[in-house]
């Protein structure tokens, strides 16, 4: 049974995500089920996305009840849940009234879309975009132009001119921004480079540098926004009010979308007709938006997110294979004493559980904001089971 999947697979869907672990078949809660009936505990929630676990049954009846009423319209309209998103969103990042927000379907069009600003933005002598080093902003042609990683964007090259990597310090920072400097682009927290936040201070010197000599504040919240890091969006920690943040992943619980959000002059830069999206916003990625934002604020979520988190440092302090555990809220990056998390991955997998491995040293957990205490106590036990294999066959 699993190698008739594995071939129809690699039949017949372009290899670049190498062989999937399993294929799964259904999910509720903080658990999945593959197709041959193996139970997994999810401490990965589609990578940051499923923040409402799976099949949480009032997203389902939204996006079921939204398909029997209409799944698509063009953006020549709008509808009620298209509004009620774009307001849920302004209000929980603390400006509405004073932003605005452009719907797209993925990080990495959000990302290019606040790219597309930046550039818009640029005027004589001031084109350049700064990124950071380590940094990763999506795949598609401009996003993968402030992304780090030279073996992502060495093949494509050239792509977007007039992109510099800056180290993610405070003294990069300040011998890198002046006034030929359009925008500088940062995650809060550098989810695919291992779970790296950006240190103390940071973001607030990034505002005012880029303030001081008029360069836009662009901060990819992908991977750290809705709720994630026990705020409705990382920056929100560091006092700090961005010119523009992308949102995607978590934003209508594995319902595809993503969101551009401006704040002050970064509203005014694109004029009717330099951007848009033909799905962007559609009625039912947006219902299903909106019913996230709902659930979360009802049920706490974020508060959750907290607790849940001191939990899972509890329970990893002092585990085995447990060097230094980074990150916030719950997006959590263990670094391991040594480099075998592909390995802890695929015995965790064997145990019942799912985590990621960004890097040979790093396991990333990002489970869903619905995780219980006793789902942590589980991941406890699971966890040491995967670690004394690896430990015992290395």
């Amino acid at each position: 049974m699993t190698s008739d999947w594995v071939q129809r697979y690699q039949d017949n869907l372009l290899g670049v995500f190498g062989t999937p672990f399993r294929c799964l078949d259904h999910g509720r809660g903080t658990r999945v089920w593959d197709t041959e009936g193996h139970e997994y505990l999810d401490f990965l929630g589609g990578i940051a996305v499923n923040v409402l676990g799976h099949a949480h049954p009032e997203l389902v009846q939204t996006i079921a009840g939204q398909a029997a009423r209409e799944i698509h319209i063009s953006n020549y309209f709008t509808s009620e849940s298209q509004i009620g998103l774009a307001e849920r969103i302004l209000d929980a990042a603390g400006h509405p009234g004073n932003g605005r927000v452009f719907f797209c379907n993925s990080g990495t069009e959000a990302n290019e879309a606040a790219l597309k600003v930046a550039k818009r933005a640029s005027t004589g002598a001031r084109t350049r975009i700064l990124a950071l080093e380590h940094s990763f902003h999506g795949r598609t042609m401009g996003a993968l132009s402030v992304t780090w990683k030279s073996r992502l964007r060495e093949p494509f090259l050239p792509l977007v001119p007039d992109i510099e990597f800056i180290p993610a310090t405070l003294a990069g920072l300040e011998a890198a921004i002046d006034d030929t400097v359009a925008a500088l682009i940062v995650e809060p927290i550098q989810g695919e480079a291992g779970v790296l936040p950006l240190p103390p201070g940071f973001l607030a010197a990034a505002r005012d540098l880029t303030a001081r000599h008029g360069a836009l504040l662009l901060v990819d919240e992908v991977q750290t926004g809705m709720g994630r890091t026990g705020d409705w969006f990382a920056f929100q920690a560091s006092g700090i009010v961005p010119d523009v943040f992308t949102l995607a992943k978590g934003i209508a619980g594995g319902v595809p979308a993503g969101a551009m959000v401006t704040t002050g002059r970064a509203s005014e830069i694109l004029r009717p007709g330099e951007h848009g999206s033909t799905f962007g916003g559609n009625p039912l990625a947006t219902a299903a938006g909106c019913t996230v934002f709902d659930v979360i604020r009802r049920d706490h979520l974020i508060e959750n997110a907290r607790e849940r988190s001191a939990q899972i440092l509890q329970v990893l302090e002092g585990a085995p294979l447990v060097d230094v555990i980074r990150g916030r809220g719950l997006l959590l990056g263990v670094r391991l004493t040594r480099p075998v998390a592909h390995e802890l991955v695929d015995a965790a997998l064997a145990e019942g559980l799912i985590v990621n491995a960004p890097d040979e040293s790093t396991i990333r957990l990002a489970p869903s904001l619905i995780l219980s205490a006793d789902d942590v106590v589980e991941f406890r036990t699971l966890w040491g089971r995967a670690a004394e294999h690896v430990s015992g066959t290395n």
